[in-house]
């Protein structure tokens, strides 16, 4: 709880500033934007801060869940090439969060909790997929794509060849 929500009595007891907490109740869910220019209306004002925000998210969502970094390019059209990337990558991360209703972030947990087994025997090797959860079906339903075969290869080992 902030200062403004606390205040000390003469015997140094803490105690909650009720009148504060009210008032800042009263704000809950509301913006208060403050602007330089007169001439914007509140409607604009609010609808920057919120594409401002939409701008900051995708640069945390290209920066975390991208894990992209800085890249030092001296070419133009490899700097182009850099940002267009990035573009697309930012571009499939959001289509995923629109279609599945959940976080790029929540999707990349779910999916990494599929596993590939190889398993070699005297035949050969065989590769097994483990059983999807819901969640992971779902979400690539969603997505449109098939779930992988729960068997995957069956292959002789090289010194059966």
């Amino acid at each position: 709880m902030g200062k403004r929500f606390l205040r000390e009595l003469k015997s140094g007891k803490l105690e909650i500033n009720r009148t504060a907490v009210t008032a800042d109740d009263k704000l809950d869910g509301k913006y208060i934007i403050r602007v330089t220019d007169p001439s914007l209306s509140a409607e604009d004002a609010a609808l920057g801060y919120k594409q401002l925000a939409e701008v900051e998210r995708a640069f945390k969502t290209m920066k975390s869940q991208l894990d992209l970094r800085p890249v030092h390019h001296r070419l133009d059209d490899r700097i182009r090439a850099h940002v267009l990337l990035c573009w697309l990558a930012l571009v499939l991360v959001r289509i995923v969060e629109t279609e599945t209703s959940m976080t790029g972030d929540a999707v990349t947990d779910e999916l990494d909790e599929i596993m590939l087994t190889r398993i070699p025997s005297i035949d050969g090797r065989v590769e097994i997929v483990s059983n999807l959860s819901e969640v992971q079906t779902k979400v690539l339903k969603k997505l449109q794509r098939n779930p992988p075969r729960r068997i995957r290869k069956l292959a002789p080992t090289p010194q059966n060849l």
